[in-house]
């Protein structure tokens, strides 16, 4: 059975407003022109207090990655709120990065999982898949400059496999103040507890 930190929602399980907010199985479009699924299987938050004592890692909760203000849909600003699977795997690789810088990781608000009603999801932002982060602090050193940021995201690209990273800059598609990093269009659909009979079959 699937060690899951919260119950797993497919997307016919999910109520029908937050489905028509975050389309699961819908394609979006990158900024290239090719389509994207969005997810499809997710992870029930019951309430902020339970978001705060979720541990998804050693060094990070599942708050950490879900904060998001007034630009988020009104119907995920609220309790409980339903937030993709590969969230685990995109914390899974900040540990890393956590623990090789050997302190603190911020993650901005609206810089972890924000969803496809989102005002900041343009195109098919990796953010509305759970797989994005934008950092904007470690440990006491802000990222606003050319040479922090650059430097952390040479020791993002060494230890997190596949990570992509924004190259400094101002131009749509860079960053000057935050160190973006993700690990892609990523859909985790983890083995439904369901299913258990049929691992043990085939093993």
């Amino acid at each position: 059975m699937s060690m899951l930190p919260l119950p797993l929602v497919l997307a016919d399980q999910l109520p029908r407003e937050v489905r028509q907010v975050l389309r699961p199985g819908e394609a979006l479009q990158d900024c290239s022109g090719a389509a994207h699924a969005l997810p499809s299987s997710f992870l029930r938050v019951e309430s902020w207090s339970h978001a705060l004592e979720t541990v998804l890692t050693p060094h990070f909760k599942l708050w950490e990655l879900i904060g998001v203000d007034v630009r988020e849909a009104p119907p995920l600003r609220s309790f409980p709120r339903y937030v993709p699977c590969a969230l685990v795997l995109l914390a899974a690789g900040l540990e890393l990065f956590r623990l090789e810088v050997d302190t603190h990781v911020h993650v901005a608000a609206n810089g972890g999982y924000r969803s496809p009603g989102h005002t900041l999801s343009r195109h098919a932002s990796r953010h509305c898949w759970g797989t994005a982060a934008n950092i904007y602090r470690i440990g006491d050193t802000y990222l606003d400059s050319r040479e922090e940021i650059e430097k952390y995201a040479a020791i993002a690209r060494r230890v997190i496999p596949g990570v992509w990273v924004r190259p400094f800059g101002q131009e749509d598609g860079q960053a000057d103040d935050h160190l973006h990093i993700d690990i892609g269009y990523t859909v985790f659909d983890p083995v439904n507890g369901q299913d258990s009979s049929q691992s043990t079959e085939a093993s």
